[in-house]
């Protein structure tokens, strides 16, 4: 089983920190300026996708410089890949249950 720093450490800390950021600033949005909860979980979501497909393309051009290379390593990237993406969608949901609760009830 993995633990969550793991797989913080894993997702590139660069980019997870990046989201962890965004994360901090959704909450803080969500207090200060209800308005840009939304948008702010939308950043995350794409910037998400976007360190995603990063490692995809770090995955893609480390095996067109060396052929050989053995699907079990390749495997370990493609799950590494998938954690910012996961994180992004985490926050995007967080976001869109904070915009719901800030609604007005009828």
């Amino acid at each position: 089983m993995t633990t969550l720093s793991e797989m913080f450490l894993s997702g590139n800390v660069l980019c997870m920190s990046v989201l962890t950021l965004l994360l901090a600033l959704l909450f803080l949005t969500a207090w200060k300026a209800p308005a840009w909860v939304h948008s702010v979980g939308l950043i995350a979501l794409a910037s998400g996708m976007l360190f995603g497909l990063l490692g995809l393309y770090q995955i893609y051009d480390y095996q067109q410089q060396a052929s050989d290379i053995v699907p079990a390593v390749l495997c370990g990237g493609y799950k590494c890949t998938i954690v910012p993406v996961a994180y992004g969608l985490i926050i995007y949901i967080i976001a869109l249950i904070l915009r719901l609760c800030q609604t007005p009830r009828i």
